[in-house]
């Protein structure tokens, strides 16, 4: 039996506070190739998750600890839909396709994530061209308008 403790949970959440990305993951599942993805990661409110979509997999994710702001948007860049995971829902589905960000609001923030495997990396077509590259320049502005975007809005370096 697999399990994560509360002790695991603070363990992961140390490695992220510590890491450049501010961000860490613990896998459940034993290879990347394996046909389900199960993983718990640590995120602080500051780690930038560029938009992207998964085009080959549903993704499900769930507060262990802390808040998440997740937006879902349109090919345009524009908001589709949010929901704070933590305090309006406590589980979403992203579909297959779905242009989808993550933003942790609490510090200590833990969220499990299950999707279909194997692991693929995100390359530039899944990726939203507006928004920069994980350590280009604007990334914190993006960070900061995530925390207040709303239906309909698009992210511009005003906004945030």
């Amino acid at each position: 039996m697999k399990h994560l403790t509360p002790n695991d949970l603070a363990t992961l959440s140390q490695k992220a506070a510590s890491a450049v990305r501010l961000r860490s993951n613990l896998n459940l599942h034993a290879e990347l190739s394996d046909p389900v993805q199960r993983l718990a990661i640590a995120m602080e409110p500051g780690t930038y998750i560029r938009p992207h979509r998964h085009l080959q997999t549903w993704e499900v994710l769930t507060p262990l600890t802390g808040r998440f702001v997740v937006l879902l948007f349109k090919d345009d860049g524009s908001v589709l839909q949010r929901v704070v995971l933590g305090e309006d829902a406590q589980l979403i589905e992203i579909p297959a396709g779905a242009w989808h960000a993550v933003l942790s609001l609490d510090n200590n923030g833990v969220i499990f994530e299950v999707k279909q495997g194997p692991y693929l990396a995100l390359d530039e077509e899944h990726c939203q061209s507006w928004a920069p590259r994980e350590g280009e320049a604007g990334c914190d502005q993006v960070v900061d308008w995530y925390r207040t975007a709303s239906i309909g809005e698009r992210f511009s370096p005003e906004s945030a």
